[in-house]
Order: C-alpha cells, then structure tokens, then sequence
C-alpha cells in the first residue's frame, strides 16, 4: 500500500509526463476527424493526405536516436520541457496556415516537439520506479496516450460544431505551453545515480550499436515495429476515411466509432499492463503473450482489408474496436527488451525501438494514400474501396514477413 508521502510522488512524475503524452496522441490522431475540413479549406488529395498527416511521424522518428542520448545524459525533465515549446510553435503555425506546406512545416515542428513524451515517460520510470513494476507504469501511460487519442475523436467532431479546427489547434498550443510548465514545476531532480553522466557522445551513440546488434532486438523488434506502425498509421488517420467510405457511416458515426475504438486501446494498454505482470510471475515471457497478440492483431487485420465489415454498420464498427485492442499487442516488447539491458541503456533501448515504430507508421500511412491514389475517387469525395483493401493487403504482407523473420530468425543465428 503506499503512503502518502510516496503516493504524492508518484503523481509528481506520473501527471505531468502523463499530460504530455495525452497530448502527443491527441496531436497524432486529430487528422482522422478533421481530414474533411483540411481537404475541403486546403484542396489536397489522399496522397497529401497521407503525407500531411504523417510528417508528424517522420520528424518524429528522425529525433529518436539524439533523443535516447539526450534522455540519458540531460535526463526526462529538461529534454521534455524544451522539446514541448517545440510542439507549442508547431500547433500555432498549422493553426494559422494557408497552404498545405504551411500546414506541413507546422504539424512536422508538432511532431518533433512531442517526440519525447512516451520515451521521456518511460526513462523516469526507470529512474523512479522498481524495474518489476515497468510494465504495469508502460501500461498506464500507454492508457493515457488513448484517452488522448479518444479526445480527438467525438470531443473534436463536437468543438467542430461551434469553432473551427484553426481554433481547435490553439487550445492545444496553449494546453501544451502549460504541460511544459508542468514538467517543470513538478517533476523532482534525477536520482543520484541517474545524475551528470560523463559518458561521451560518441560513446553514447555506440550504444546504439549494442542495442540494434542485441539478438532479442533482432528477433522481436521488427514484427513489434511493423504491427505498432500500422496501428499508428490507420487509427491516426485511415481508419476514419474507412468507416466512412467502406463502412458507410456517416461523419458524427464514424467519430464515435474512432472514439470506441480508441476506448478499446486505452483499456488494452492497461490491462495487457496488468496482465504482463502476472504473466512475468508465473514464469511466462512478454515476448509469447506480445506475439499471440499480435496475430490476433493480424487475422482482424486479414477481415477489414478484405471488407467484410461492409454493409453493416455494427461489423464495421467491431472490426476496429477489435483491431485497437490487439494492436496493443508489440507495445509489451518495451518492457520485455527493456529487461535485457542495464538500467542507462533504458533511453537508447525504447528510443530505438521507438525510431523503427514511426519510421514504418509515416511509410504507412502515407504509402496507404499513394496506393489509394491509383484509384479515382468518386465525386463526392470518397475513395474506392478496392483502393482501401490492396493498400491494407500491402501493409498485412509486411507484418507477414515480421512473423516468418521472428520464427526463423533463431535458425538463421545459430548458422552464424
């Protein structure tokens, strides 16, 4: 049971990193309800689209690997509040574009400004907290980066009906100033052991090398990646388009569906948090419970690509609270990879974890737009099913080989 005194500190690291990563979902997931507005204000087509939206993912990827060094030299609190003014200018730029590189310079500086929130999260909890306890602190932070992303779906569609997404994206500039300020004034200094390392650069960036040459690194980390990258990229931004063009719903349905299936990951992340540990505790890896996940991931995958769900609503609708729940699934990898490294490794460790993740969410989901082009759309707008279903095929293919490279990929070390 804790204390008082331990509870209050717990908040202390818990509520303003929390903050910050509800805030990165809600950035990373708005475009899926307000992509009609952007397309309709701006003129662009899906595979702007697509390249608008994921931008955020690329810069947010390209920081990744400083970011590790600067999380384990300069620790979570300084790097996160100096990378969030980042993302403050980046919301006031796209709130106030005329044109779509206008939108594009500002939703990349929002994405290289909140591209420390989770792996800033995850350093203090390694920092603060008992490593046995890692999972079940992932899991809830993972939680709120869905309540985040819940907040973008219904709430979002509503402030639609009184505003504008201009002044939608200043609310968020002014919630992020203040989550800086958060960060700031709450979070504790670093623990003596974490504090002033003397590491160099260059011997920070080898380590680097030693966690991608890792063979559970090798062996997990791509069908981890490639799963968490598709969950990215079609619930930050295809799954709405979907609902509405294959599923038939209309625009208020389709972000109530966005907004239950977003529910369904913020309650997976916790409990599969939860689940990992009494998992660990009866001697059962991460890696097996991640990798039974994330086939059940794929076969739901498998249903929405080739359009079952069509013509009823409720199937639809099923198919991606479903697939929200098991796309879950890679996030356990953290944890279990973060196990296999000491303690000023953790940085390096999720951060290049984290760079792969984003890396395959930006080529998803603007490759989805680009393959969805080879279709004309009809005159209202919408895009061609069979375009949404080869583009989807395309992406499960590529899990595919993620799951054969992880079954032989033990065979293959061994021949070395």
């Amino acid at each position: 049971m804790l204390t008082s005194m331990r509870l209050f500190f717990v908040i202390r690291i818990f509520l303003p990193f929390a903050a910050g990563y509800y805030l990165s979902y809600t950035f990373r997931t708005i475009n899926a309800v307000i992509a009609p507005e952007l397309a309709r204000d701006i003129g662009i087509d899906a595979a702007g689209l697509g390249l608008l939206t994921s931008v955020y993912l690329l810069t947010f990827a390209a920081f990744q690997i400083p970011l590790g060094v600067l999380l384990d030299r300069y620790g979570p609190k300084s790097t996160q509040v100096v990378l969030l003014m980042f993302a403050v200018l980046g919301a006031v730029i796209f709130a106030g574009a005329e044109s779509a590189s206008g939108l594009i310079l500002g939703r990349a500086l929002i994405g290289f400004g909140v591209s420390g929130c989770l792996m800033a999260s995850f350093k203090a909890f390694v920092q603060y907290f008992p490593r046995h306890h890692l999972p079940l602190a992932n899991g809830i932070i993972f939680m709120i980066g869905g309540i985040g992303a819940m907040s973008s779906t219904t709430p979002v569609e509503a402030a639609l009906g009184i505003t504008d997404w201009r002044v939608v994206f200043l609310w968020l500039a002014a919630l992020t100033a203040g989550t800086a300020v958060l960060v700031a004034v709450m979070v504790p200094p670093r623990p003596e052991r974490s504090a002033g390392t003397q590491e160099s650069l260059a011997a920070s960036l080898k380590g680097f090398g030693a966690v991608i040459r890792h063979p559970k690194f090798l062996r997990y980390a791509p069908l981890s990646v490639l799963c968490s990258g598709m969950l990215m990229a079609l619930l930050g931004l295809w799954a709405g388009p979907w609902l509405r063009d294959v599923g038939g719903l209309s625009r208020g349905a389709a972000a109530n569906a966005l907004f239950l299936a977003f529910g369904a990951m913020t309650i997976s992340y916790f409990s599969s948090g939860w689940l990992a540990g009494r998992v660990q505790a009866r001697g059962i890896g991460l890696e097996k419970l991640s990798v039974t996940g994330m086939c059940l991931y794929m076969a739901v995958q498998a249903l929405i690509a080739f359009d079952l769900g069509s013509g009823a609503d409720i199937w639809s609708i099923a198919l991606w609270v479903l697939f929200a729940t098991f796309g879950t699934a890679g996030s356990l990898i953290y944890a279990g990879l973060a196990g296999a490294f000491p303690p000023e490794l953790a940085g390096r460790v999720n951060t290049a974890l984290n760079l792969l993740v984003f890396l395959v969410a930006f080529a998803a989901q603007w490759g989805i737009g680009v393959i969805i082009n080879y279709w004309p759309a009809e005159a209202s707008g919408r895009f061609d099913a069979e375009a949404y279903a080869a583009a989807f095929l395309v992406a499960l293919a590529a899990q595919g080989a993620g799951l054969l490279w992880l079954i032989a990929m033990p065979l293959i070390w061994r021949q070395r």
